[in-house]
């Protein structure tokens, strides 16, 4: 044998070899633990999508706890994205890549700028938002190729949604060996990160330099992930946009999350699991389509979360690792708090009265307005809190007391008009555009294209010069952070470490971009008193 073809065969048979093959138009290909994947490539990044990370949770697997992927003979055609995961069409923002729709949905992809399996790079496990109903791997804003593009190999993975993630139920329970039931979302989850871990280095990357991330429910993933003693030590680091499971809501206790379960089962003439397990999955998805986000919530199963997220981050029982985390101005609009009547400082004050009849004095003096001209600014904060920036907040707060690096940041870059060709009156949100003049924040999730660098890939909106300085800044951030475990660096305007007690220690990130003080705290102590006080 030729010494070439001796150097090709033994590139090919290692276990974590990386090679760049000279037939079949130079596709890479890579030996995984399960066996070989052919990605494709496109001026030096690699990708791999549609990579089976567990076996399709199909027949009596679904609701099952996630099982090892089986091995596979041959080569394995990883060019195209799989099927998203079986979800109703709630969130008109969602600009799927995904090869349809399906049960079997356990995919990751991977984009990787490395040429060998030694380079040992540091690594981005994204978890797609879309409150646990919606969301998939393969949407533009989570395209990884931008962060590949800077050296990092960038992963996102489909994981289950809904009824089909989420289901609690008595006969689920009982049929576990761990004796827990739902959660399935978030072990698909830590399956996928067992995956990455046991095989990135033959995508170049290095296993103990995983960071974890996320939007919104890919937010509260990563908070349930740094919690979870199944997943603590698989990755090194994590960052956190916008959302945490400690909320205003207690997570609800494995008890009631399986009295859910039992009551749609029945509503569907399905008396036990056996019986929901034989309805079509199309069936079953659309008995959701009137319950809303949040009718299969995540619970305190006694296996993933073996006391409550509250608990096990108030007694430091999480991974102790560095945490990026924030969220956006404009998380919430003022209308959450007026509804439809107008925001003046009357209706404000009436609808205050009317959220916290105990509490109105206190919050209207914590939520001030002096004017008319003041409330949808007001208004908006406080929408914001409720929604997702107390529980982000109360996240940073207790991670910082685990002695761990915490950095804070404050997303203020609204974003700009739509293109001259999208009708005016509707952003891809679904968001009746503000009338001239009204506040206008970063709204929920408006971050995420700037942070992964990938603007150019939402063509709704007329980006400016601006936009892309901000989104300049926020990915080197994130990079730095994925590299180094800390966002600072050269050019970069210095991000101090969150501390309650240092006088700037929140980094606001927009056009002006640098630290300030934490003017928020006292509304969320606050909430947090509030919410001490419930039953």
């Amino acid at each position: 044998m030729k010494p070439i073809a001796i150097l090709l065969c033994f590139f090919l048979c290692a276990t974590t070899a990386f090679a760049q093959l000279t037939q079949d138009n130079s596709l890479p290909t890579v030996k995984t633990a399960n066996g070989l994947v052919q990605g494709t490539q496109a001026s030096g990044i690699s990708m791999f999508k549609g990579i089976p990370y567990a076996q399709p949770p199909v027949g009596e697997l679904r609701w099952k706890e996630p099982q090892p992927v089986k091995n596979w003979e041959g080569t394995r055609r990883a060019d195209h994205f799989a099927a998203r995961a079986m979800q109703l069409p709630v969130f008109s923002d969602m600009q799927f890549r995904s090869d349809g729709m399906s049960e079997d949905c356990l995919y990751l992809n991977i984009w990787t700028p490395a040429k060998t399996g030694k380079e040992e790079l540091p690594v981005l496990v994204y978890f797609y938002g879309g409150g646990y109903v919606g969301g998939d791997g393969s949407e533009y804003r989570y395209d990884g190729e931008s962060m590949a593009r800077r050296g990092i190999v960038a992963v996102t993975i489909n994981y289950r949604l809904g009824v089909f993630g989420f289901l609690a139920h008595p006969d689920l329970t009982r049929e576990s060996a761990h004796h827990a039931s739902g959660n399935y979302g978030l072990l698909d989850q830590t399956e996928a990160l067992r995956w990455v871990h046991k095989n990135i280095a033959a995508f170049g990357g290095n296993p103990d330099h995983i960071t974890i991330a996320g939007e919104s429910a890919g937010s509260f993933s990563v908070s349930a992930q740094v919690a979870s003693p199944l997943s603590r030590n698989l990755f090194a680091a994590a960052i956190g946009e916008s959302g945490s499971l400690m909320n205003f809501r207690p997570t609800t206790p494995l008890a009631e999350a399986e009295k859910k379960g039992f009551r749609f089962g029945d509503s569907l003439g399905a008396h036990s699991i056996r019986d929901l397990r034989a309805l079509p999955a199309e069936q079953v998805l659309q008995a959701t389509a009137k319950m809303g986000v949040g009718n299969f919530p995540v619970d305190v199963d006694g296996y993933f979360f073996p006391e409550s997220p509250l608990t096990l981050y108030t007694s430091a029982q999480v991974a102790k690792v560095p945490l990026l985390v924030g969220w956006n101005s404009e998380e919430a609009s003022w209308k959450f708090i007026l509804g439809n009547e107008e925001p003046t400082k009357d209706n404000y004050v009436k609808a205050v009265q009317k959220l916290y009849p105990s509490d109105a004095d206190a919050i209207l003096k914590l939520y001030a307005v002096t004017s008319d001209a003041d409330v949808e600014t007001v208004a908006s904060a406080l929408a914001s809190d409720r929604f997702i920036a107390f529980g982000t907040w109360k996240w940073a707060e207790l991670h910082a007391k685990t002695n761990s690096p915490v950095y804070r940041y404050y997303f203020t870059r609204a974003r700009p008009g739509l293109r001259s060709e999208i009708n005016k009156t509707q952003s891809s949100a679904g968001e009746t555009s503000s009338k001239p003049g009204s506040y206008q924040g970063a709204v929920h999730s408006a971050e995420i294209e700037y942070a992964m660098g990938n603007l150019p890939t939402n063509r709704v909106y007329d980006w400016q010069p601006d936009d892309y300085l901000v989104s300049s800044i926020m990915q080197n951030y994130f990079i730095n952070f994925i590299k180094t475990k800390n966002p600072n660096g050269l050019g970069l305007p210095y991000w101090p470490l969150y501390q309650s007690w240092q006088k700037d220690p929140v980094q606001y990130i927009g056009v002006e971009t640098g630290r300030h003080p934490d003017n928020t705290r006292d509304r969320y102590l606050y909430l947090e008193k509030m919410i001490s006080k419930q039953p």
